[in-house]
């Protein structure tokens, strides 16, 4: 068991060393201009990456807002379970999210999603949505990407097929985001 824990981590060590910089970068000042004009953060996701989905919003809206002058305005849309199971019983499940996205998004607000596989239909419907409604679109996949990574505008691949990796690796990036604004907060300061 030792060695397989060994493996573990070791596997996770290169994977930390493929993380995309610049990639994370320019996310940060995607999310540093959505706060400087008001913009909405939906973000969502399935199983663990729901999870990990909650867990961004409540950083980026709670501690990272807590350090800046303004607040971001985000939305974690795998929590409202009434809505969920509404849309998925009357309608279909692949249209959980992009039905939310129809009554509260707005031209220039930012659709997020994480995603190991890429390819939940969820998530490409709600993507494709946002994109064709003047979203801007960032996808945080595994694998090769899948088709969230076509469609989104950003992306982030964790280039792996093992889910609690990538999961992991999701999970880490976000709270580089989110400490980004609560370490630096000078961050929001436009020249």
């Amino acid at each position: 068991m030792e060695e397989w824990i060994k493996n573990y981590i070791e596997v996770q060590k290169k994977l930390l060393g493929s993380i995309p910089l610049d990639q994370i970068n320019s996310i940060i000042g995607t999310l540093t201009d959505a706060l400087d004009k008001n913009r909405q953060i939906f973000v969502f996701g399935n199983g663990g990456s729901a999870t990990n989905s909650s867990h961004f919003v409540t950083d980026l809206g709670k501690c990272a807002s807590d350090a800046l002058s303004k607040r971001f305005i985000c939305h974690s849309l795998n929590e409202n379970v009434s809505w969920i199971t509404a849309v998925g019983n009357d309608d279909a499940y692949e249209d959980i999210y992009f039905r939310q996205l129809e009554n509260y998004a707005n031209p220039g607000d930012i659709a997020i999603t994480f995603s190991v596989s890429g390819n939940s239909p969820n998530l490409v419907k709600a993507f494709k949505w946002a994109k064709n409604n003047g979203l801007l679109t960032i996808a945080f996949t595994g694998l090769k990407g899948g088709r969230l990574a076509e469609i989104a505008q950003q992306t982030i691949i964790i280039h792996s097929d093992h889910y609690g990796h990538v999961e992991d690796m999701h999970m880490m990036i976000a709270h580089i985001i989110c400490y980004a604004f609560i370490e630096n907060p000078e961050i929001e300061i436009r020249s």
